[in-house]
């Protein structure tokens, strides 16, 4: 996992609309979340979400039980800037999710697009699936996209690991039910599109 530092400079340096990964709706995201059939007071965490737009569709929807987890500060602020009054209705977590102790069976939904494929340690890799295990409810729902195979090698100046349905799953394991797959190409704010993989499965 890239440090701390690394991402606060990121976000300290770049408009949120100029990182690569920007989507001004994240309409894939939303469509999988609604596909879970989720209630209203389902509990949703975003990881990686700090500058996401998708906390403000989630509150726009009608969703009140949204957690944000970043481990950069300066993102997270800039959505609760953004949000105005409405990040109240919000919890958020500056947490390094490799090494974050999250509750233990308490959301229905675990969201994360563009966290993992920066994952290159197996022990990270590692950590985050043990997050996943411990806090997201038996018959909750995993939402994860990565890079594709026919993804960039690196982003934001780092490596990173890229994926398809069978090798995203295989992270995860047995205890995990692959539901559904797509490919999206993702337009980045400076040209070139972006092959990423959504992969949403169920823990049984």
């Amino acid at each position: 996992m890239a440090s701390k530092t690394h991402w606060e400079r990121i976000y300290r340096t770049k408009d949120v609309a100029e990182v690569s990964w920007f989507q001004e709706h994240a309409a894939q995201s939303i469509e999988l979340i609604k596909k879970t059939g989720v209630s209203l007071a389902a509990k949703i965490i975003d990881v990686g979400g700090g500058a996401s737009t998708l906390v403000d569709d989630l509150v726009d929807q009608g969703y009140s039980e949204i957690t944000v987890l970043d481990i950069s500060g300066t993102a997270l602020r800039r959505s609760q800037h953004r949000l105005g009054q409405r990040a109240s209705l919000v919890t958020w977590l500056e947490l390094d999710i490799t090494r974050a102790e999250l509750a233990h069976d308490f959301y229905d939904v675990w969201h994360d697009r563009a966290v993992f494929h920066f994952l290159t340690n197996e022990t990270d890799r590692a950590q985050y699936v043990r997050a996943v295990r411990r806090s997201v409810k038996t018959g909750g729902h995993i939402i994860v996209a990565s890079f594709g195979l026919d993804g960039p090698e690196k982003c934001s100046g780092l490596n990173v690991v890229r994926y398809n349905a069978e090798s995203m799953h295989q992270e995860f394991g047995n205890d995990f039910k692959l539901v559904d797959t797509r490919t999206e190409a993702h337009h980045t704010p400076f040209g070139p599109d972006q092959q990423f993989l959504y992969c949403y499965c169920r823990k049984t």
